[in-house]
């Protein structure tokens, strides 16, 4: 089995809803993938907060931004293992972008 690290980077753009925004894409990691994420940056429009889940556990609450200050919401890494989603939510409507820079590591079966 060989492993393949991938350093890859997310992001979302003017987000205008109360919604969760599910990360990396429509995809989630894959079972075979764990993703490390490094980085989760945001910037607002307003001054909402902002709450990170991570496979229905919430890992970050309430993380207030300040308008048009860009915010490093994480202080060490963060784990994602395959199969789980990691979703970022805001508290107001207010325009906001979220940046993700994340190691997908990938086991790969070789025969």
């Amino acid at each position: 089995m060989a492993v393949v690290n991938i350093y890859k980077f997310y992001g979302v753009d003017n987000v205008a809803s109360t919604d969760a925004q599910t990360m990396f894409g429509s995809g989630l990691p894959a079972a075979n993938e764990t993703y490390l994420v490094k980085s989760i940056k945001v910037t607002s429009a307003g001054t909402p907060t902002v709450t990170v889940i991570n496979n229905s556990i919430t890992t970050i609450k309430s993380a207030a931004l300040t308008a048009n200050v860009t915010t490093e919401l994480l202080t060490q890494p963060l784990v994602v293992e395959g199969g789980n989603t990691l979703t970022i939510a805001s508290s107001s409507t207010d325009s906001f972008d979220i940046a993700v820079s994340y190691l997908n590591i990938k086991k790969e079966i070789t025969s």
